[in-house]
């Protein structure tokens, strides 16, 4: 409408220019230059909304019932899934069963089926009450399913929101299904799901020296991979037991690249709460092989950096006991002095944070903040970050260490991609 009324006065100004007396100009063009401004504004935004509105919708893996159905007729099915794997409010498990897919059993990962169990904490078989559909525990003592209990199956699907980082143990458990699957002869079928972290591809590559269970692949700690990409390089490179092949399909998520911020619906454990703590996790896990609390225990998980030293910082918070998420936290109810990252930490893999509390620690404490050398190392993959930061190098002098290999795995990253960058 703005643009029609500066169209049709513009059009009388011109034609009416010898006509117009030097008061009327004086009135006139300031006036149509303001609606010009105003006019050019609305057309921007009224562009910009309908770029928005024809930027397709993310669709994820699961949600493509049609793409996989055909596979599951007449197959019997164990699923590898917990509460993340949500099909527009859904858990895919109620809906495959509505949809009548004979599912024979439920693996539940690293914080159990529901994803109410601690990190580290063990989980136990149960049925599932809703369906009555027995639950077995894949974290723990047993990793992977024996070959006899996957003979009952036909196939097996994964499906499970991933995080990006390479010391997130959901992807360790895929690593065992697929290990599992390849020696029974059972084919894996993984409804992918995007990386939040994906634009992200930086940190030392494994050392298979410090293989554990949460550093089993030789990729950084942010490997910009989704779980889909990730299924194909383990395959591609041999990294299964025996360099065995496990039989594969991935439903590709739609519309996804690898550029895309993305917005988890569900958190994926209990103490990832949110985006912001979701983009933190690489950079403060470090803390986990410290006496250092980073939250846990409190409603903002890895979004804080805290100690009981007034000296350390100005932001205060006391981790609490918190069934489900943090039973016994790391300094439990005493009060911590720290920072607060909420809405200032970055996403990325940031060492600044880890050098910045072991200069602070030395100077206060008189000592390293690392207390945990070997846990540190597994986390790390490798021992080169912790001996550097004892040196006091620099973060650029750090990420230097690591860089060569780095670039060969983006090299070799780029063959399993399944999505641009």
């Amino acid at each position: 409408m703005k643009t029609q009324i500066f169209s049709s006065l513009q059009f009388v100004l011109v034609l009416n220019t010898e006509k117009i007396t030097a008061m009327y100009k004086d009135i006139l063009i300031p006036f149509l230059f303001i609606l010009n401004f105003a006019c050019t504004a609305e057309t921007k935004t009224t562009a910009i909304k309908e770029e928005k509105e024809t930027v397709p919708e993310i669709v994820v893996g699961a949600e493509q019932t049609e793409a996989y159905l055909p596979f599951l007729k007449d197959k019997k099915v164990g699923v590898l899934v917990n509460q993340t794997s949500i099909i527009k409010g859904q858990h895919l498990v109620d809906s495959l069963v509505a949809l009548g897919v004979n599912i024979q059993m439920i693996f539940a990962p690293e914080h159990g089926f529901r994803g109410n169990e601690d990190a580290g904490a063990h989980v136990d078989d149960d049925i599932d009450p809703s369906t009555g559909i027995k639950i077995f525990s894949i974290y723990g003592k047993n990793k992977r399913p024996s070959p006899e209990l996957l003979q009952q199956v036909d196939l097996v699907i994964f499906d499970i929101q991933d995080v990006g980082c390479r010391f997130y143990t959901y992807i360790s458990s895929m690593h065992y299904m697929m290990e599992a699957c390849a020696e029974a002869g059972k084919e894996m079928l993984v409804l992918d799901r995007p990386n939040p972290n994906g634009m992200y591809v930086d940190g030392p590559v494994l050392d298979l020296k410090f293989k554990s269970f949460v550093g089993m692949h030789q990729i950084p700690i942010l490997h910009g991979l989704t779980v889909g990409e990730l299924a194909q390089m383990i395959n591609g490179e041999q990294w299964l037991r025996n360099k065995t092949k496990c039989e594969l399909k991935v439903i590709p998520v739609k519309h996804y690249d690898h550029s895309m911020p993305f917005s988890l619906p569900v958190k994926p454990s209990p103490n990832l709460p949110n985006d912001q703590s979701i983009l933190l996790y690489p950079s403060l896990c470090f803390f986990e092989a410290t006496p250092v609390s980073i939250g846990r225990g409190t409603s903002f998980p890895f979004q804080v950096i805290g100690y009981p030293n007034q000296k350390l910082g100005g932001f205060e918070f006391t981790p609490k006991a918190t069934p489900g998420a943090a039973s016994n936290p790391v300094l439990k109810d005493q009060l911590c002095y720290g920072e607060d990252l909420r809405t200032m930490g970055k996403g990325g893999l940031q060492l600044s944070y880890i050098i910045n509390w072991n200069e602070k620690f030395k100077a206060e404490e008189g000592k390293t903040v690392i207390s945990k050398n070997k846990w540190m190392d597994l986390l790390c993959g490798t021992d080169q970050v912790r001996l550097a930061l004892n040196e006091g190098k620099t973060e650029a002098e750090i990420k230097a260490v690591w860089k060569e290999k780095l670039d060969d795995y983006k090299l070799m990253r780029k063959k399993y991609l399944l999505y641009k960058d």
